[in-house]
């Protein structure tokens, strides 16, 4: 490759490797030497002496559940969340010829693959998205010192790095909206309150609105399904049939809450004003399209992969969160 393209052995490599500093016409001569000469670098060689890869494992970790084929997986493809997620972590990849490997850890069996997978050098690190409070797979990550990045704050203290939205934050956004649009029978669904992301948004929510001079906000807890948005917004209606406004934490439950009030013949957002929380493709989808907190999912995750990048390359890099600032989206459901 050096003798084809006039350059040296360390040109070449600074310019498939994607080093910046190569003067662009040298870049172009090189990378017209690949294409001439059909040359494909070895992973397998370039693993040994890098001791890198070249992929990462992302793992989407939580409790299985019974009855079904596959309802974990189902869920987890049903919901836009993790598509984003997964898009921001390739976004960020991809430029640097780094792969991402899905793994799924639902189970204990499962949890001991993954990190047998990683022991084994099969990845060089992980992105970890937990979907359940108890997830032992964290703690199992630190334990086994093996470069990971979390999403979101893990419910139990660990020296784990993270990323995270300002969930409390967003809720307040919500509420003001809300007292803004001059709504003064407030509830909210919540998401399952044993996540600590559902437990923020809910006391961020209830603050605000006590701040405002409500200092009773009714509240149904969901599972951060369609259906249960549907289940709480019934109960919301049975409990609270004056209810003006709701805040639901995440727009997969709004989604539901909507197709409930107007199969009750609630207009929104005359007679009810709904947010949601996350700003995903159920929010545009929705009818009518929801006003929601955005969660900057893809940003976040694209973070997450950063992360872990640096610290593959430095193992002894001291454990870090980061944590993003949510926004109001108007939509017409407010």
């Amino acid at each position: 490759m050096a003798r084809a393209a006039g350059v040296s052995r360390a040109t070449v490599s600074r310019v498939i490797n994607g080093v910046r500093n190569v003067d662009p016409a040298i870049q172009e001569t090189v990378r017209r030497a690949v294409a001439d000469t059909g040359y494909v670098p070895n992973r397998a060689a370039r693993s040994l002496v890098t001791r890198r890869t070249g992929a990462i494992a992302l793992i989407v970790s939580g409790a299985g559940t019974d009855g079904g084929e596959n309802p974990f997986h189902n869920q987890v493809f049903a919901d836009p969340f993790f598509g984003r997620v997964a898009g921001g972590v390739v976004g960020f990849l991809r430029p640097r010829g780094v792969h991402p490997i899905l793994m799924f850890a639902e189970t204990r069996e499962a949890r001991a693959q993954v990190i047998a997978f990683l022991r084994q050098g099969n990845a060089d690190g992980a992105v970890l998205v937990s979907t359940h409070s108890e997830d032992p797979l964290p703690a199992m990550l630190v334990e086994a010192s093996l470069p990971a990045v979390l999403f979101a704050r893990p419910a139990t203290p660990l020296p784990i790095s993270y990323v995270d939205v300002a969930h409390r934050t967003g809720a307040k956004l919500a509420a003001d909206h809300l007292v803004a649009r001059g709504r003064r029978r407030v509830a909210t669904i919540a998401g399952p309150l044993d996540v600590p992301a559902s437990q923020d948004r809910l006391s961020g929510f209830r603050d605000a609105m006590a701040a405002h001079g409500f200092p009773y906000v009714p509240c149904v807890e969901g599972g951060f399904t369609h259906q249960s948005g549907e289940i709480a917004m019934e109960r919301l209606l049975a409990d609270h049939p004056g209810v003006d406004g709701v805040f639901v934490a995440n727009d997969l439950m709004a989604q539901g809450a909507l197709q409930v009030l107007r199969h009750h013949g609630r207009r929104v957002p005359g007679d009810v004003a709904v947010v949601g929380f996350d700003d995903s493709s159920a929010a545009t989808a929705s009818r009518p399209p929801l006003t929601t907190i955005r969660h900057p999912v893809e940003d976040m995750a694209g973070e997450m992969a950063r992360m872990l990048m640096e610290r593959v390359d430095d193992p002894g890099r001291p454990v870090t969160s980061v944590i993003f600032e949510p926004s109001l989206v108007v939509r017409d459901s407010s």
